[in-house]
């Protein structure tokens, strides 16, 4: 399988970690300012500018979310050079969506110009890993229909969430502060603001968008693993999920980072890593040309470069996506693809090498090749 065109799409509200610390509802402490400034995002944008309140209930609306994935997907389509009408099969991924139901593939497909009787599905929940995911759906489609050609929409909008569980929030304290607190219900909240306001920091809004076929002549997709709960209750170290309010038609929303993320980042991406390159994974990891690894946050970027003694040179790319644009979940793989396929020169047979881990607890990786 080939990847003919890869794209990217940014909202046109752009902050700077600075700039949003002031526009931010309550004070941070200068210990937090640390943690925030540790996560190693520079900048990111979002959909919607975090300035103003919200009424006590706000119907969210999608129209900025699929009109960022639109202009991604038209941007692929337009320089694949390829027909609608060729396209056989629409892959969506994404976590956050305004409407939980229907998808965010049935609000894109007749946008782009689609028939509505095109093949499409939607990929919901696979976070950090959701790149492979849709790869590998394209691939099994690919194997049925050569012919045709394969749409993926990668969606990395997430401020819908994490701007929104820090509304409200008056005052955060320093997680040593939090680790002395004796009530227990106490400690938990402050943990959790502390959480949101990290979330808050640390993620951004994006889209990606690739055109891929059965053959061609740039970038192959040799092979795709993913490795998910080693431990049947790993997926507890980072989740988000609903809660229920004691009012009715009222939901709440509960999200969570543990300490053991760094730890469990580096077990699962060296699964996905021997899984992938077998007995020849340390000939292969040296010899690979790049390497695109998820912006988790500047700190597993480094853990997980220091660990597999990976050179900064090959990881520049996703330090730069994680720098400019913060966290996009899903999209920060193609996101930091694009700018390595469009920032380096290539030679048959150069290898880049692909790493998703997360919220799951999940891994994948990807091992790409150039081929005439």
């Amino acid at each position: 399988m080939q990847i003919l065109q890869l794209s990217t799409a940014v909202p046109k509200n752009e902050y700077s970690t600075e700039k949003l610390m002031k526009v931010f509802p309550g004070q941070i402490p200068e210990g937090v300012k640390r943690n925030i400034l540790n996560l190693g995002v520079l900048k990111r944008y979002f959909i919607n500018q975090p300035t103003s309140h919200l009424e006590s209930e706000t119907i969210l609306s999608e129209a900025d979310l699929v009109d960022l994935c639109l202009e991604a997907c038209e941007k692929a389509v337009e320089k694949a050079s390829v027909s609608i009408r060729d396209v056989g099969y629409v892959i969506v991924t994404y976590d956050v969506n305004p409407f939980l139901c229907p998808g965010l593939s049935q609000l894109l497909v007749r946008q782009i110009g689609f028939s509505p009787y095109v093949k499409y599905v939607n990929v919901q929940g696979m976070a950090c890993a959701a790149f492979s995911k849709a790869l590998e759906l394209a691939e099994n489609h690919l194997a049925v229909h050569p012919k045709d050609f394969v749409l993926l929409c990668i969606s990395g909008v997430n401020s819908y969430w994490f701007y929104n569980q820090v509304q409200g929030i008056k005052d955060v304290l320093e997680i040593s502060q939090i680790g002395l607190i004796k009530d227990k219900d106490r400690r938990s909240m402050e943990l959790r603001k502390w959480i949101a306001v990290m979330e808050f920091f640390l993620f951004g809004d994006g889209a990606a968008s690739l055109i891929v076929a059965k053959d061609g002549e740039r970038l192959s997709v040799n092979k795709i693993v993913e490795v998910t709960n080693l431990k049947s209750k790993d997926y507890l170290a980072g989740y988000a999920r609903l809660t229920a309010l004691n009012e009715p038609f009222k939901f709440g929303f509960y999200s969570h980072l543990d300490k053991e993320i760094p730890k469990l980042g580096v077990k699962y991406a060296s699964g996905a890593i021997k899984k992938l390159l077998g007995k020849k994974a340390e000939n292969i990891m040296k010899t690979a040309k790049k390497w695109a690894i998820h912006t988790g946050s500047e700190k597993l970027l480094n853990i997980i470069a220091e660990h597999h003694q990976i050179q900064q040179e090959k990881l520049k790319e996703s330090y730069k996506v994680l720098r400019e644009c913060g966290n996009l979940a899903g999209a920060s793989l193609p996101f930091i693809l694009e700018k390595i396929v469009s920032g380096n020169k290539f030679s048959i047979g150069d290898i880049i090498l692909t790493l998703g881990y997360g919220w799951g607890f999940s891994a994948s990786a990807a091992m790409l090749e150039y081929k005439k």
